[in-house]
């Protein structure tokens, strides 16, 4: 009676196989790397001691073979034909080829150990990518493993169970029962011979490997031998191929015997040509996609050599030459069968008969007994590989404590735990009885990690990392990329909704992993890629195409302790508007007085920092003998071509105590309020931040922002100011942002009740310069640019701009405001303006100009109002004079300042969230830097966050 084994339960090839001989790896030791859970001592590491032959050729070659040598060859040819076979086998292989020059890249570029592909793809491409495909992938062996239980069930019982429609057996071996718990038994039963392998140990299957190995061998001699030694004959049919399955058997009905012709030119001749039919075991009409798709699964199974890497002597020699000689080989043997087939079979007997080459063999039991070798082979490999898989996961701690039971192992290595565990879910597979469907999932896994394996290579190559160097070097990034194309075109070939939903699968598990896995330490190529692509672009932005259009921020803020600084840094990330932001810092010190430089050792904080903020900025960090040094220093050097800071953000010189609003995430409240008494929970877990506590006097010196606690003069500070401005760096002063709070400020009024609207203050002018009230200078511009900005971002958008134009009595106050909303028009910058009377305040200026003119000229400056105006040449020492720090500067009363802070006050309400005022620039006599900080000082006083801004380019345009 002929065996009767449907095709379907073979479509997953024992490419499954690729995890095959993986089990030798059991005796690994786990790899010891930076961040391990566990490290082995080295005598538990068993000895590198096997051949290119026993340790890549023979797993490879086991892994390819299996079931398709004998039960897919006469179907591919029977319905496709050889020329299209021949094609096939050309395309499918060179697919596999491209992913083999990848996998022979990675391997000769440095020590693998156990894990497979999972082990190259995580350590190439980061946690993320190798964690995702490792569940695949271990997934893929576990469905794998319990496909080839059921195939061998099913083999067994065509073979020697008793028929399930109630006929007597014809045979006197078809004794056992059959039906669905009946096959379940049998599954149970060979599944826990393989669990007993498993938890025996690895070396057991390594041993038996050869036997294996030359079994099939052996059996694969027999069909070759029978092409030429059996005499043609007549075989008869499976019943199942004989009426059309499609029709309720009311259909044509086919032949019930076919001929094995031996040589013939005729048969040959009708063999050439491809001839679709329907498939007898599922009823489907083949077609070129369908044909190619489950020949492919048998073509793969090429990573079982790279698994084996631990167990060689010369892993870099030994990878590439038996895995290239494995694929060639099984590549001739494959095309040697497709013609001996197709010049002997007919092709009645090609398509009604899969398992044919067991009739025409000189003994029938040969070929049944090289199934059930190949498939028990692929069963149990696919059941260690899976155990390896997820001990490899486990260890790498990617999953936290659900996978941490899976670390435990016996005394020689072997992952006992991890083979239950796979063992348990094959058991799980099993009750599905039928694994048609999953046979196509399981191929569609093994492509993406293939697709992986050369994304992994392709990435090094393109990163062109220095220590990327393998010893093979027959690859470029376009046989990576074929190899990509090739996989994916294959995985929607085989099935377009798996392969989507598997692809859907993995980005799921990247996601999970990306934000629930601790960091490692195996480096990722993200980085190298993104530093090759960076460097690529900042090299192609010009700096002499710049354009005004395009101006943006890009903001260098001094920071001395972000503990008093947490308002002012959250605040600067907002009003960057996509530019680059640089946090700086200044830390006095001489290096070459000094055994090491300090500045290393801070970095780590000051990421920590911007993490914990979640800003997106730059640190730059710097050693000088001063703060003005140290401030020129960052200000030539921070940024790269055309990506340099043209913003300095200074804090405010005043005398207010800092506070500190920087909130240590690793501490408790507790915690935080004690500094002087850490807790054993301190001693657990070390704070993030390494900042140091802020000074508990107050003194003369900066507010926090900058300086690293050390007295800072006001000579310094203003002189510092007046450097930027020299290298043409647009100036900052923030102030009384120690208590700006981003989130209570920007809140929606339902999560605090009474809450009025937000509004941002600016105030164009030069208050400093009562003798001009000009508004479209430069610096003013600026202030609008700034304000503008900060109002287009998402969080301040509701926001509304207020613009207050100061006004004096007798100028005309409606033509004044039309002509500043026409300006803002043509700007698109949406505001509400507010005229703003201040005669009294400039009144209080022109009193104490009186007595000093008194002194000066014989004539009162208040005669005429021609004389209140500044004398100037043209537009361009009109614009010098408005920004500039009025020469008459010792002329500018108290009462004056006290006045216009005054104005600002009670003119604004309700209260803004923040004020724009103009900066003028520093006088240029360095005697007078005190009298104007402490102008400035009063000018500021008390008006809640503050922004004084001085602008030294031009930042807008009406232009389109």
């Amino acid at each position: 009676m002929t065996e009767r084994t449907p095709l379907l339960n073979y479509r997953l090839s024992a490419s499954a196989n690729e995890s095959e001989l993986r089990s030798a790896s059991a005796g690994h030791a786990p790899e010891q790397h930076p961040g391990s859970p566990r490290q082995r001592s080295t005598h538990q590491r068993q000895p590198q001691k096997l051949s290119i032959f026993f340790g890549v050729v023979i797993p490879t070659l086991l892994s390819m073979f299996s079931v398709v040598v004998f039960l897919r060859i006469g179907f591919v040819v029977g319905q496709s034909g050889l020329y299209q076979a021949i094609a096939m086998f050309l395309v499918a292989y060179f697919i596999i080829s491209m992913t083999v020059l990848s996998v022979c890249a990675i391997s000769t570029n440095g020590a693998l150990d156990a894990g497979g592909a999972y082990y190259m793809i995580s350590r190439a491409l980061g946690p993320e990518f190798g964690g995702s495909i490792g569940i695949m992938f271990f997934l893929a062996n576990v469905c794998g493993s319990a496909l080839f239980v059921l195939g061998l069930v099913e083999a067994i019982v065509a073979t020697f169970g008793v028929p399930e429609d109630g006929t007597l057996a014809t045979l006197s071996y078809q004794v056992l029962p059959s039906g669905y718990w009946w096959s379940l038994l049998y599954a149970t039963a060979i599944a826990l011979l393989c669990l007993l392998v498993c938890l025996v140990g690895a070396h057991i299957y390594a041993k038996a490997t050869f036997l294996i190995f030359l079994v099939v061998i052996f059996v694969l001699g027999t069909i070759f031998i029978s092409f030429f030694a059996v005499r043609p004959r007549t075989v008869v049919l499976p019943s199942s191929a004989i009426s059309n399955p499609t029709a309720n058997g009311t259909g044509p009905v086919f032949p019930t015997t076919a001929n094995f012709t031996g040589f013939k030119l005729d048969t040959l001749l009708g063999n050439l040509w491809a001839d679709y039919t329907v498939d007898y075991t599922t009823g489907t009409t083949m077609t070129f996609a369908t044909v190619f798709a489950v020949m492919f699964n048998g073509c793969t199974g090429i990573m079982a050599g790279s698994n084996m890497s631990g167990e060689l002597k010369n892993p870099s020699y030994s990878i590439p030459r038996g895995t290239i000689t494995a694929v060639i080989f099984t590549f001739i043997i494959y095309n040697l069968l497709c013609v001996l087939v197709a010049c002997s079979c007919d092709r009645v007997l090609l398509q009604r008969d899969y398992s044919f080459l067991r009739d025409i063999n000189i003994w029938h039991p040969f070929v049944t007994v090289g199934v059930y070798c190949s498939t028990l082979s692929a069963a149990m490999s696919n059941l260690i590989g899976a155990s390896r898989i997820l001990y490899a996961l486990a260890r790498d701690d990617l999953f936290g404590k659900a996978l941490s039971p899976a670390k435990k192992t016996s005394r020689s290595g072997n992952p006992w735990v991890s083979v239950l565990i796979s063992w348990f879910l094959v058991q799980l597979v099993l009750f599905s009885g039928k694994l048609n469907t999953i046979a196509s999932i399981v191929t569609i896994f093994f492509l993406l990690v293939y697709a992986a394996v050369d994304l992994a290579c392709l990435a090094l190559e393109w990163a062109s990392a220095p220590n990327f160097r393998p010893t093979f070097r027959y690859f470029t990034w376009h046989t990576c990329v074929l190899g990509i194309v090739g996989c994916a075109v294959m995985m929607f070939l085989i099935n377009a909704i798996y392969a989507s939903a598997s692809i859907a699968f993995m980005l799921l598990l990247l996601l999970l992993i990306h934000y629930l896995s601790p960091t490692s330490s195996w480096g990722y190529i993200s980085q190298a890629l993104i530093f090759h692509q960076v460097r690529k672009y900042l090299l192609m932005l010009d700096v002499r195409k710049d354009h005004v259009k395009f101006w943006r921020p890009q903001i260098l803020l001094m920071v001395s302790n972000p503990r008093s600084s947490v308002g002012l840094i959250t605040f600067i990330n907002d009003i960057k508007k996509s530019g680059l932001y640089v946090l700086g810092h200044v830390q006095l010190g001489d290096l070459s007085t000094l055994p090491s430089d300090p500045l290393q050792s801070q970095y780590d904080s000051w990421l920590s920092l911007v993490d914990h903020l979640n800003i997106k900025a730059f640190v730059n960090l710097t050693l000088a003998d001063s703060v003005r040094h140290g401030i020129q220093h960052l200000l030539f050097i921070s940024g790269l071509g055309g990506m340099r800071p043209n913003t300095l953000v200074l804090g405010f010189y005043d005398d207010c105590l800092p506070k500190d609003k920087l909130i240590d995430p690793s501490l408790s409240t507790s915690q935080c309020t004690d500094p002087f008494g850490p807790s054993h929970e301190l001693e657990q877990r070390p704070p993030l931040f390494h900042f140091t506590s802020l000074r508990g006097s107050i003194d003369r010196q900066d507010n926090g922002e900058f300086g690293d606690g050390k007295v800072l003069g006001s000579q310094e500070y203003v002189a510092i100011i007046a450097d930027a401005m020299k290298m043409l760096k647009n100036v900052v002063l923030a102030r009384n942002f120690n208590d700006f709070d981003r989130t209570q400020v920007l809140s929606p009024p339902s999560t605090f009740p009474g809450k009025r609207a937000v509004y941002v203050d600016v105030w164009p002018v030069n208050l400093l310069r009562p003798d001009s009230s000009s508004y479209v200078d430069t610096c003013s511009l600026f202030l609008l640019q700034l304000a503008c900005i900060l109002n287009m971002v998402r969080a301040w958008r509701r926001a509304t701009l207020r613009l207050f134009l100061c006004v004096e009595e007798g100028r005309s106050v409606r033509g004044s405001e039309e002509k500043l909303g026409q300006l803002l028009k043509e700007l698109r910058i949406k505001a509400q303006v507010y005229p703003v009377p201040w005669d009294q305040q400039v009144a209080l200026h022109w009193q104490r100009q009186g007595k000093w003119s008194k002194k000066q000229r014989s004539q009162s400056p208040d005669t005429t109002e021609e004389e209140k105006t500044p004398r100037a040449d043209d537009e361009d020492n009109e614009e010098d004079y408005v920004n500039s720090f009025p020469s008459n500067a010792t002329r500018l009363s108290d009462d004056y300042l006290s006045a216009v802070n005054k104005l600002i006050l009670d003119t604004a309400q309700p209260a803004p969230a923040v004020r724009f005022l103009y900066l003028p620039r520093p006088p240029a006599d360095t005697q007078r830097y005190a009298t104007y900080l402490h102008q400035l000082e009063l000018l500021t006083r008390d008006l809640g966050p503050t922004l004084l801004i001085h602008g030294v380019t031009p930042v807008i345009t009406t232009d389109l």
